[in-house]
């Protein structure tokens, strides 16, 4: 019996996750989990406008889901290869300068 309530459980879940992932504007329960960030924390942010968010009527607050994506891909930490090619780039149009 427990097995099959927890096989239940989780299809919940996969559902829940599914539903978020097809939904334009989410709440702040359904950011929270498509962000894998806890309620509070996504309150945090949006009381220090961190990351775009709406209010309607001044109460409950909304989000756009491709609003998030582009606020987390706006956040892309450079690797070591990436600086590396940045700088041979920057080494090359410096010594062209230099020799002209």
């Amino acid at each position: 019996m427990e097995f099959i309530q927890n096989e239940l459980k989780e299809i919940k879940e996969l559902l829940i996750k599914q539903s978020i992932q097809q939904k334009e504007i989410l709440t702040v329960e359904e950011t929270a989990e498509f962000l894998g960030l806890s309620v509070s924390r996504i309150h945090k942010i949006t009381s220090n406008k961190e990351i775009p968010h709406y209010k309607p009527g001044g109460k409950k607050i909304y989000l756009k889901r491709q609003e998030l994506e582009q606020w987390i891909l706006s956040s892309r930490i450079a690797s070591t290869n990436d600086l590396d090619d940045e700088l041979d780039s920057y080494i090359s149009r410096t010594n062209k300068n230099l020799s002209s």
